[in-house]
């Protein structure tokens, strides 16, 4: 019986012929050239530091939230599970940021 589909390419995990010089591939002794892609500079003062990760949790929990909402089942049990991983990461980063710079107390 004739195949009508084509195989799928190999990867080279399954041709054998695995290059473990390839910078590609996850070295510790040679970074990824994608890593240099984003860098954050150095003198950034820490609350600056923290602000921008609060706001991207912020944004993580929205996202998941929302994907949550078109999911059911286990897709959305796991979808959730992320949420609730981005909120717990907001809380700390502001109790970190409070730490740092701690809110006026309330006057009566």
């Amino acid at each position: 019986m004739k195949k009508h589909t084509p195989n799928p390419p190999e990867s080279p995990m399954d041709s054998g012929s695995f290059d473990a010089n390839n910078p590609r591939l996850r070295n510790p002794r040679h970074p990824d050239p994608i890593s240099h892609l984003f860098t954050i500079l150095p003198d950034i003062d820490t609350p600056t530091l923290l602000c921008h990760a609060c706001e991207t949790l912020a944004s993580l929990n929205v996202l998941t939230t929302d994907l949550a909402a078109e999911l059911k089942g286990s897709p959305r049990s796991l979808a959730l599970s992320i949420q609730q991983l981005a909120v717990l990461g907001e809380l700390l980063v502001n109790r970190a940021l409070d730490n740092l710079d701690p809110p006026a107390a309330t006057q009566h």
